[in-house]
């Protein structure tokens, strides 16, 4: 029998390359792994009716030149809700200390951003206290300090919960790894087309996912799902949340 040969490969052919892990890949190695190691994390998913903040945002994008307003996201307006939302789930906008839970009376929101150098997290200190175009402006400012390398560490702690967005990617669910010492963190999927009966006729609507990850040592699933209920509902409403 023949000896089964592969295609030829170039003589100046590189099979692999190794690439030294720079510091702060290997801190945030360490973060993550220490979550997962030190929390029993639990991730559920929601979606909801995205209408509300696409009518919402198409509206500000046309009268934006005009009246000077800023460009607001989707993003932001999820911020925006779940600071609001977060004010009656105390027990997800919390710090896990191992024998106590604190709980606090204000979000500082916590904003994943993906940079050159890694995932960096600043924070929105008091951001249940901002308005929907400080939310945008302030989440901007801080992401361009982490991409540019020149946030202050101060602003890269003190976060009480977390939302991280993979939607302009193409994301559908995804599972969240939570930002010790906090309790739960929120995941920002995509916008996909779903379909639903109305009045006995089937109706398309768009529909974003949410991704909660909680510690499950101290958050049970039945709050997280009331909390992720509360904020969909929100969000489908968000014209009543500018009035909260």
């Amino acid at each position: 029998r023949g000896e089964v040969k592969g295609p030829a490969i170039p003589a100046d052919f590189v099979e692999y390359e190794d690439e030294k892990l720079p510091n702060i890949r290997k801190v945030i190695a360490k973060a993550m792994h220490h979550s997962l190691e030190s929390m029993a994390q639990l991730t559920i998913n929601m979606s909801f009716d995205a209408s509300a903040i696409m009518n919402f945002r198409k509206g500000v994008k046309a009268k934006a030149e005009t009246l000077c307003l800023p460009n607001i996201t989707l993003g932001d307006m999820v911020v925006y809700t779940t600071a609001k939302t977060l004010l009656s789930h105390k027990s997800l906008n919390a710090h896990y200390s191992g024998d106590a839970l604190r709980r606090f009376n204000t979000v500082h929101m916590g904003v994943a951003v993906d940079t050159e150098r890694g995932l960096m997290v600043p924070t929105l200190f008091n951001s249940d206290r901002m308005t929907l175009p400080e939310i945008s402006a302030n989440t901007k400012d801080v992401a361009g300090q982490a991409k540019s390398g020149t946030i202050n560490p101060d602003l890269l702690q003190g976060g009480t919960f977390t939302i991280t967005n993979l939607g302009n990617l193409g994301v559908e669910t995804f599972t969240p790894v939570i930002n010790p010492p906090q309790t739960a963190i929120l995941g920002v999927c995509g916008i996909s087309t779903k379909v639903r009966e109305v009045n006995g006729k089937m109706e398309t609507y768009p529909s974003m996912g949410l991704s909660l990850t909680i510690n499950h040592m101290v958050v049970d699933g039945a709050p997280a799902a009331r909390f992720l209920k509360d904020l969909c509902n929100n969000l489908e409403n968000f014209a009543v949340m500018l009035l909260a």
